[in-house]
């Protein structure tokens, strides 16, 4: 019989917009998800309420309500949200036999814990929004809610953890935290470079990512390395064949040792003048169809029209009926099992079923005991490189699963080749990026090519691995012989995930790139900048910040199902797709309205002001900025007295404010600019306005909020000495979590892999090293 991976499972669904689309991560995945919501009606509307309710009971019920009462009492999980108006705000001692999840913008306690925040405060304390932007502008964020993109899926993977664990417990969010760790490693890393982050506009590094077209933009990275060779090649032929002025700076260059970093400033503005001319004489679609075509790292900046067009998500039938909807953004996932026993990753479509008797997932809560890691036990065979990958199994890792990196010597990630540099003496050991992404992992090293090597990691799975996981492109795995078909014929109850740009299947599944790839399909590029400018996209490459978190709250969902069944799953998960999926409101707003949203700047139609505004300088520190908005006529209110508006009629209401925000913003900029952040947030949340410092990389470090939640941890590298590393952005109230060791040197367990796991002796520990196998 079908089953759905999360099958039995109860969610109580009280939550906001991270909230709602957290059980909506968990109810895709199987489980049955009930929204209540106050009299008042529920605080999401419109397309936002079509999107993140898709599957869902909505019931009405008021606090006291003896019927609510019920609902908790037969619920597993229940998911609130604390800080955002119109929801319900409970005590979790009514269902202490619940794994209850509570998001919020900064956690539960500390000294911002009842601060009045949205996404842009979110955003504004995160890091994330100070370095997203252009230098001569304000800090900005995307037009969309970023903060509640990333957090909805992380409290997703957090409730089943908290399943996992065996026991009940409250589970703390800090959305502030979950977003902090999306810029990746920068935040960490300002205690060795000191580097507190910057805003390039559409240039990552030195070059350019962003580019006009005849009809729009596309992004290419005008960066070298062994990855991008290809595409720089690739690109000279079609410059050349153009004949762009200016094609000699890219035809008389040697791109295999190219370096964007090394590179003087006239080499660079001389390849860059030809590659702009290129693509200013051609449409998107035109150049996307050449990238497909020759595998060339360029992709569209595209608007919902150019999403709802694509052949590739047709193929995989991303876009479907949903109650009265015929083109709904349906699935973040696809699943694939033995005899087809596991349903789709989907928005349950049918009636659904109030039960009064609660119905704990079998499996999950047998053999817990508080003080335990929640994952502890859980072995992870982990293969691929970058970034969205190893994001993912880190989840695991911080909660007790042990996770074994295979990587090879001949052919390592690319994050550590990218540390090949002049400066650093440590060579493929002295990549700090990807020493933070992989904390507290353990590493084997193997060459694949090799058959021995092959027969090792089949070892591996069969006496070792519950789940396996990569991220390469979908040719490799099953060139290594070790694809899925291949895998679940040696052990059938194997739980696999594959996570690269477009998935495994469908006429562009080929095609290769990076986040930046990813941010441009997926529609984030078009959503971050200033109107007037080109877009830029938000910092971190939002799909491999993004993309990861929903890859471990569907492997966490497989391993359940795991427990409870005895039977394996393969998942397949699309970077694009996942993105596609967490602007589901933009694109019903185009399928249902005909609207095509595009980048605003900080503003927002429901909110004014609602920007970034300049502050004092703070000592030797300038760029200081807070960001600040009025959500109702009463916030108005209370700000128009400070900036001496109060006796204008005109801006007591949402309409009149938006019609002079130009007016309003310079005003508050005056004001704003003659005081520190502090003072400015301090005395407008006094008054419950929205007002949150824009903090930089360093900020982070003095944060007390972050302190509060021991957000860092100083482990120490064996190349690159004592380090801080980053904890995620939820903790769990029973069971510890955290790191045990820096990231993992190139086959730093090999050894023990051979001994321990697998029991090999000497001779042919020595034979498996001489042919080349182990390296």
């Amino acid at each position: 019989m079908t089953q759905r991976l999360l099958d039995g499972l109860r969610v109580l669904d009280l939550g906001h917009d991270a909230g709602a689309r957290a059980a909506r991560v968990l109810g895709d995945l199987g489980a049955e998800v009930v929204r209540v919501v106050p009299p008042a009606g529920d605080p999401l509307a419109g397309n936002i309420a079509r999107a993140w309710n898709a599957g869902k009971q909505v019931i009405t019920l008021a606090p006291d309500d003896a019927a609510l009462d019920t609902l908790l009492a037969g619920s597993d999980v229940v998911i609130d949200e604390i800080g955002r108006p119109g929801t319900h705000r409970l005590d979790p001692a009514r269902a202490p036999h619940t794994v209850w999840v509570r998001i919020s913008p900064f956690g539960g306690a500390g000294p911002r814990a009842e601060w009045t925040v949205s996404d842009l405060g979110v955003m504004a304390a995160s890091g994330n929004m100070y370095v997203t932007g252009d230098p001569d502008r304000a800090p900005i964020r995307c037009t969309e809610p970023t903060a509640y993109a990333h957090s909805g899926p992380e409290a997703a993977f957090a409730a089943m953890t908290a399943l996992a664990s065996g026991v009940p417990q409250q589970v703390d969010v800090s959305m502030q935290e979950v977003v902090a760790v999306a810029n990746m490693v920068a935040v960490a890393g300002f205690a060795d470079t000191g580097t507190r982050g910057s805003r390039r506009g559409a240039n990552i590094g030195r070059t350019r990512e962003i580019w006009p077209t005849l009809d729009g933009f596309v992004s290419f990275g005008l960066r070298g390395g062994k990855a991008r060779i290809p595409s720089l090649e690739i690109l000279t032929k079609l410059v050349a064949g153009d004949g762009v002025p200016g094609a000699d700076a890219l035809v008389n260059r040697n791109w295999s040792t190219f370096n964007q970093n090394t590179a003087s400033d006239e080499e660079l503005a001389a390849i860059e003048s030809a590659v702009a001319a290129y693509f200013a004489g051609h449409t998107m679609q035109d150049l996307y169809d050449l990238a497909v075509e020759t595998n060339l790292m360029l992709a569209p900046a595209n608007s919902p029209r150019e999403i709802y067009q694509s052949a590739q998500l047709a193929a995989r039938d991303f876009f479907g009926p949903v109650g009265d909807i015929a083109r709904f953004p349906r699935s973040f996932a696809v699943a694939r099992s033995p005899g087809d026993a596991v349903a789709a990753v989907l928005p349950y479509d049918g009636a659904p079923r109030v039960r009064t008797a609660r119905r704990r997932l079998a499996g999950s809560h047998a053999t817990g005991a508080p003080g335990r890691r929640a994952w502890e036990g859980l072995k992870i065979i982990e293969f691929g490189s970058g970034a969205a990958g190893p994001i993912a199994t880190r989840y695991f890792v911080e909660h007790g699963a042990t996770v074994l990196r295979v990587e090879s010597k001949t052919r390592p990630d690319f994050l550590r080749a990218y540390a090949m540099t002049p400066d650093n003496p440590h060579g493929l050991e002295g990549s700090a990026m990807y020493d933070g992404l992989n904390v507290g992992k353990r590493n084997l090293a193997l060459n694949l090519k090799r058959p021995e090597a092959v027969a090792l990691v089949k070892r591996l799975v069969v006496e070792w691995a519950d789940a396996v996981a990569e991220n390469y492109a979908p040719k490799a795995m099953k060139g290594f012989g070790l694809d899925y078909d291949v895998l679940s014929e040696i052990k059938p109850d194997l739980v696999m995930i594959s996570a690269c740009l477009n998935g495994q299947t469908g006429p562009h599944k080929d095609y290769p790139g990076f986040g930046g790839q990813g941010s441009a399909l997926g529609g984030y590029n078009a959503l971050t900048g200033w109107p007037d400018r080109e877009p830029i996209g938000p910092y971190g490459t939002i799909t491999d910040s993004l993309a990861p978190r929903y890859v471990a709250a569907a492997l966490a969902a497989g391993i359940l199902y795991r427990r409870r069944t005895g039977k394996g799953v393969y998942l397949d998960i699309a970077q694009v797709e996942v993105a596609h999926w967490s602007l589901s409101p933009w694109l019903l707003d185009y399928e249902l309205n005909g609207l095509i949203r595009l980048r605003d700047g900080n503003r927002h139609p429901h909110a004014a002001p609602h920007g970034a505004f300049r502050c004092a300088d703070e000592g030797d520190i300038g760029d200081r900025w807070v960001a600040i908005a009025c959500w109702s006529d009463g916030d108005w209110s209370a700000l128009a007295r400070l900036l001496g508006l109060a006796d204008d009629p005109d801006l007591a209401s949402l309409a009149g404010r938006r019609n002079r925000e130009d007016e309003i913003e310079r005003l508050l900029s005056a004001w704003t600019a003659t005081r520190t952040r502090a003072d400015v947030a301090e005395q407008l949340q006094a008054a419950g306005i929205e007002a949150v410092p824009v903090a930089d990389f360093g900020d982070l470090h003095a944060d007390p909020q972050l302190a509060r939640r021991d957000h860092f941890e100083r482990h120490t590298h064996p190349y690159l000495g004592s380090r801080l590393y980053e904890r995620n952005g939820f903790r769990l109230s029973e069971s510890p979590s955290g790191y045990g060791q820096s990231g993992p040197t190139l086959g730093q367990d090999s050894e023990w892999v051979l001994r321990e796991v697998l029991s090999c002796g000497y001779a042919e520990i020595a034979a498996l090293r001489a042919s080349g196998a182990v390296e």
